[in-house]
């Protein structure tokens, strides 16, 4: 294993090959090596700790190992200059905040047959270059604040398996044009979609029973709502300033 912190700081540090005897790697391992640019982590590797490459931000390429199961919490934030992802089938829960303000990750690619369950609240925040995705289908909930501020975000797709979407998910995603909520929603948080300014049109199926706040507040290009018979409550402020909104049924 390698431990915490074990070459955090180490400045001028620009590539690591890990061999497949690491098992583990540390919470803050390799954080704040701002020269590294390129990692490979071989098959023997199981976890990957809080933090562990946090501030690299001259890290372009890394390959993260079929043996992967569990990405901790921020453990590529602030990587500024990651550009691409593959997260490999054997990964079952991605931490809050992994990949946090990666401003330069597109695109995000899970390997199918994906075993990925849960995927942290704010995993995705900042991914300002994101512009689409497709969540796999084993996952059941979508984390508070996943997509908040991925301002190139235009196209995700949904999964059946998915129940619930939490708060501000979606929230300023000013370029989001295509989205479809499926019959497996349940529940919705608050302020889920404000301030998405390019959605014209949403439709919120059945199984849904109740919308949050500000769930579409400030979405200023809106024109279309269709909510159907499940919904029993629309939460305050929920389409406040919708200026263009000029259809909105309700069963």
């Amino acid at each position: 294993s390698i431990g915490d912190l074990a070459f955090s700081g180490c400045i001028s540090l620009t590539s690591i090959v890990i061999p497949d005897s690491v098992t583990s790697i540390g919470d803050y391992a390799f954080s704040d090596c701002i020269s590294l640019t390129s990692i490979v982590i071989h098959e023997g590797v199981t976890s990957i700790g809080d933090s562990a490459f946090s501030n690299c931000f001259s890290l372009k390429q890394i390959t993260i190992p079929n043996s992967v199961t569990s990405i901790g919490d921020r453990a590529f934030s602030n990587c500024d200059s990651l550009s691409e992802i593959t997260i490999p089938n054997s990964v079952t829960s991605i931490g809050n905040k992994a990949f946090y303000d990666c401003e330069s990750l597109s695109p995000i690619i899970f390997d199918e047959d994906s075993q990925l369950i849960s995927i942290g609240s704010y995993a995705f925040c900042d991914c300002t270059s994101l512009s689409n995705i497709t969540i796999p289908n084993s996952v059941t909930s979508i984390g508070d604040g996943m997509f908040f501020r991925c301002y190139s975000l235009k196209s995700v797709t949904i999964p059946d398996s998915v129940t619930s979407i939490g708060e501000s998910v979606f929230a300023e995603c000013e370029t989001l044009n295509n989205i479809t909520i499926p019959n497996s929603v349940i529940s919705i948080g608050n302020k889920a979609f404000t301030q998405c300014d390019s959605l014209t049109s949403i439709t919120i199926p059945n199984s849904v029973t109740s919308i949050g706040d500000e769930i579409f507040a400030y979405c200023r290009s809106l024109k279309e709502i269709n909510i159907f018979n499940g919904v029993t409550s629309i939460g305050e402020d929920a389409f406040n300033s919708c200026t263009c909104l000029t259809s909105f049924t309700i069963p």
